[in-house]
């Protein structure tokens, strides 16, 4: 028996409901702040990710899923959504309009990592980005916005964590200290951890493993390597947080899983014991677009699992809206009455009112049950006698009342209900 691949999952029509409501506060929440939507490829040329993501880091060394296409082209799934975004930001030009260029996007990514509660090799992400503008208070803008987001979902048990990585000038500085640091305790470290202290070692700072949790304790601060104007930006964003009423907890050790992060950076924890890792991050990225063959341009943003977070609405017991049930349910009794209620479904879902007939001829008890397990609010009968009076039984769900309406009047009269309920 085939099964979906490992560290994927089927969404099922009873979780539909999660994915809509999240999709839908999204999509208000970015046309509030004026971000507008952009969607890219699934896959791109493999380099795109390899460029602008150092090796040391496991999406590059472990996780991207590349494959040859038939012209031997080297392409792979997109593995995150930022530089796709800044891929079609050069490319299209966007660099013309007037800055900064706010867009957002939903769609999934793919990486191949070990699968666990909220975490899977596919998965669906939302992000926006702001292209074009080094304002300080345009990282508060993108911290705030994530705030109303997960507030906008029901979510609440959460804590934002904030710290500033410097820039070009100030962090080679850091990784030397950080070097020097870890040099002094290689025996302890982990076998991922002595690779990036080659290749990665900010990425030092966000091992799990005790041993290297308890080394990265007593590591130096970045905060104390950052170059003037890194530290006013960072002071800049607090205030701007302050201004905004909006707490955060300074981590001096958060750096981000992706290598492409400048100064400002940030992730939201949820604080319920055991809770599944960040409901989200992001930070400034002002090198990235000129990776990519593009001017130097500053850019900041926030990224999130949908998956992630509707784990978390389930463990808080948010209650989300229901997707909408078809109104009636049309039952019918003979050939000729199933030639109307074949004719009638047609006219009503014409008229917008959303209808399931019976099929397969099963009796009216039959039909009955299958118009209470689909929950409508009413079922239709038909039968010879309806058929020959042009008429139907239209029957109350709930309270099992049921009255006798003209055919020419059924449309009207289930929209009138319909208001009333």
């Amino acid at each position: 028996m085939y099964k979906a691949p490992r560290g994927t999952a089927d969404i099922l029509p009873q979780e539909q409901g999660y994915w809509k409501y999240i999709e839908e506060k999204a999509t208000a929440l970015c046309h509030l702040y004026g971000y507008q939507l952009l969607t890219t490829p699934i896959f791109e040329d493999s380099q795109l990710f390899a460029r602008t993501i150092a090796g040391g880091t496991d999406l590059v060394d472990k996780e991207m899923y590349i494959f040859e296409d038939r012209s031997g082209q080297e392409l792979a799934l997109r593995a995150e959504g930022t530089a796709p975004v800044c891929r079609a930001y050069i490319e299209h030009g966007l660099f013309n309009l007037p800055q900064p260029v706010k867009l957002y996007y939903i769609g999934p990514a793919f990486r191949y990592e070990r699968p666990q509660a909220g975490r899977y090799r596919q998965h669906q992400q939302f992000g926006f980005e702001a292209i074009g503008a080094a304002d300080p208070a345009l990282d508060a803008e993108v911290i705030e916005m994530t705030q109303q987001f997960l507030f906008s979902l029901g979510l609440s048990g959460f804590s934002i964590q904030l710290n500033s990585i410097g820039c070009n000038l100030c962090q080679p500085k850091y990784i030397e200290a950080l070097k020097r640091h870890y040099s002094n305790y290689i025996a302890r470290l982990c076998p991922d951890c002595k690779v990036r202290l080659l290749r990665n070692p900010l990425r030092l700072l966000d091992c799990k493993k005790g041993p290297c949790q308890q080394v990265a304790d007593t590591a130096p601060k970045i905060t104390d390597y950052l170059c003037p104007e890194c530290q006013a930006h960072f002071q800049s964003v607090q205030r701007y947080l302050k201004t905004l009423d909006i707490p955060f907890q300074l981590n001096y050790r958060l750096v981000r899983g992706l290598d492409y992060y400048t100064r400002t950076v940030f992730e939201v924890e949820p604080q319920k014991e055991r809770a599944q890792s960040a409901l989200g991050g992001g930070g400034r990225y002002d090198n990235l677009i000129e990776r990519l063959g593009g001017k130097p341009t500053p850019a900041v943003g926030f990224a999130t699992g949908i998956e992630r977070l509707i784990l978390n609405l389930k463990r808080e017991k948010v209650n989300v809206p229901s997707l909408p049930k078809p109104v009636a349910f049309i039952a019918y009794l003979g050939d000729e009455a199933k030639i109307e209620a074949v004719r009638l479904a047609s006219k009503l879902r014409q008229a917008g009112i959303a209808v399931i007939k019976a099929t397969d001829d099963k009796s009216l008890k039959g039909q009955m049950r299958q118009a209470n397990s689909l929950g409508v609010n009413y079922a239709i009968i038909m039968g010879e006698r309806e058929v020959k009076t042009q008429s139907v039984v239209l029957r109350d769900m709930i309270s099992n009342a049921q009255k006798t309406v003209p055919l020419t009047e059924i449309v009207g009269v289930l929209k009138q209900e319909q208001k009333s309920t």
